[in-house]
């Protein structure tokens, strides 16, 4: 996998807040209120959690991002405060994001 000079950057930053901080951003991160969050801006497009009836089938479930080889809650949390074309563009703030991912760590088997 090839990472841009962005993502070699972010995650540069990632490892140096994490250590001067003693921890990580995700690591205090609500999976509830990530859940939450997912089921209210995310549940449009992808499959969020057992009890929902309806998703895109052309994009992963979160049970399968997080099952994904090399997957972190650092790495989606980036991921999600990063613009992508595909996804559409929420105004996520970091503690935000960090429950989203914190909630998709959450069905890692």
């Amino acid at each position: 996998m090839h990472l841009s000079r962005t993502q070699i950057l972010i995650q540069l930053l990632i490892s140096t807040v994490a250590t001067a901080s003693g921890t990580s951003q995700v690591l205090a991160a609500d999976a509830d209120h990530g859940g939450d969050l997912a089921r209210r801006w995310c549940a449009t497009c992808h499959l969020v959690d057992g009890t929902q009836k309806q998703a895109n089938a052309d994009v992963p479930s979160f049970a399968m991002i997080a099952q994904k080889s090399g997957f972190t809650p650092e790495k989606v949390a980036f991921f999600l405060l990063d613009p992508h074309p595909k996804m559409p563009n929420f105004p996520l703030s970091r503690n935000e994001a960090a429950d989203i991912a914190a909630y998709i760590g959450s069905l890692r088997k």
